[in-house]
């Protein structure tokens, strides 16, 4: 086992590896911008170091004074957490080249699969259903124009290279195709450096369904079973369930026994997870697989009773899985919401700022993952989300009832945030019975309503 692990994020993903690293007895080191100097992750680990000023790529991006603060306090191995440099395949190389254990897969499949369109040939040759497209990338306008007419309108333009919604266009005709094939360009190459497109079928209102996996050193795969993260605002997810309301034991056998070829096929280790969208008649289709650790995990840890963090820590240190698929059971219901500083009457504009005081719901069953406090100061360089609200009832009535209980407990003085657009969500009608998909937020005003 490792002796100290620096945790290469910030906010409450750092606290979580933090709690699990302190359970199995490893010391941990954090890093923190001049931003983050009064942050509770840089306050509570066992060591420190500042690795520069608040804009990202000069802190949080910086690989060289990342791996310096892994030398300077003797870390031996690292967590990217998610975001960041969590998915960045040359510095999981550096860390490999500089002695430095990254907990997460090989660069060689971070790689294959942050590539969107050799991570789509991988499934077909895997036996994995995926979204009539393109083979690979489209290298033109015209080539793009032939693919479209083969396949149908309306098609989704995507980058190869993308995330996080990111050089992603939806075109319903030939008409707009040229004009959002240069957007989506564009955009890519702002964003990741590498403009390359591939083209989709788009699926009309279709569920987002992930499934978990774990995976060791040694060939042994494992699914957790699925998440719902249908719930998105412009393709960001707010909230998360599991198991999804649409699921059957049916259509779980055949998505996680899916994930788990597809993790054999690129070689995968350590926890990741692969994103399908299940249409009305629930056929399901490879979207693509996020090679790090979710947001969304807590809802996974809920109702299987498996730590992932800790389960990442212990595979990366070489053990192998110390149960089996058949030892997986998904009990009771989990639903996780994403708390941002953020105005819902003002277009979810982020509200930076100071935390005058804060109150946190508690219970049974009740979990709350954030790193704010009282006289915290948010700040403005970062992502919004402060806290992630996690609950678990014997049932999806039951989990329901019990957030909304966790909500209105939640108190945040001082900045803006989205606790009551989540208390009207989960009443709206829809949501209740189950019936939404991935545009449903982005054709319901659920302030109004």
């Amino acid at each position: 086992m490792f002796n100290k692990i620096l945790i290469a994020n910030r906010g409450e993903i750092a606290i979580r590896i933090m709690r699990a690293c302190r359970e199995l007895g490893i010391k941990t080191a954090a890093v923190y911008s001049t931003a983050d100097k009064s942050a509770l992750h840089a306050q509570i680990a066992d060591e420190a170091i500042c690795i520069g000023p608040a804009a990202s790529k000069d802190s949080y991006l910086n690989t060289k004074s990342i791996i310096a603060a892994c030398e300077v306090t003797g870390a031996d191995a690292l967590h990217p957490g998610f975001g960041f440099l969590s998915e960045n395949a040359d510095f999981a190389r550096l860390c490999d080249k500089c002695g430095i254990t990254f907990i997460g897969p090989t660069p060689k499949t971070m790689d294959e699969m942050g590539d969107k369109a050799h991570a789509r040939q991988t499934m077909i040759d895997a036996g994995v259903p995926v979204i009539p497209g393109s083979d690979g990338i489209v290298p033109d306008i015209d080539t793009a124009k032939k693919i479209c007419r083969e396949i149908g309108y309306p098609v989704m333009v995507k980058a190869t290279a993308g995330g996080g919604g990111r050089g992603i266009r939806m075109v319903e005709n030939e008409t707009d195709l040229e004009a959002k094939f240069a957007e989506a360009q564009a955009e890519a190459s702002a964003c990741f450096g590498n403009g390359d497109l591939y083209i989709e079928k788009f699926i009309v209102n279709p569920r987002h369904i992930e499934i978990q996996l774990l995976a060791d050193n040694y060939g042994n795969v494992v699914h957790l079973g699925e998440r719902d993260c249908s719930l998105q605002r412009r393709n960001q997810k707010v909230l998360e369930e599991s198991p999804s309301p649409i699921m059957t034991d049916e259509l779980r056998e055949k998505m996680g026994a899916a994930a788990v070829a597809a993790a054999k096929a690129c070689g995968y280790r350590n926890a990741g997870t692969i994103e399908f969208l299940v249409d009305k008649d629930r056929h399901f289709y490879f979207m693509e697989m996020n090679t790090r650790i979710q947001v969304e995990h807590p809802v996974t840890e809920f109702v299987t009773g498996i730590d992932l963090v800790k389960a990442q820590i212990r595979v990366a240190s070489g053990e192998k899985l110390w149960f089996t698929q058949d030892d997986v059971k998904v009990n009771g219901h989990a639903i996780e919401c994403r708390i941002n500083a953020e105005d819902p009457r003002s277009n979810f504009r982020p509200c930076p700022g100071t935390i005058k005081s804060i109150h946190v719901p508690g219970g049974f069953n009740v979990r709350i993952d954030s790193a704010a406090y009282a006289g915290y100061e948010i700040p403005p360089y970062y992502d919004s989300m402060i806290a992630k609200l996690i609950v678990k009832g014997e049932n999806r009535e039951e989990a329901i009832s019990k957030m909304r209980v966790a909500l209105s407990e939640f108190i945040i003085d001082g900045v803006e945030t989205n606790i009551d657009f989540h208390l009207r969500l989960i009443r709206n009608e829809n949501f209740e019975r189950g019936e939404f998909d991935n545009g449903f937020l982005n054709r319901t005003d659920i302030m109004k309503d």
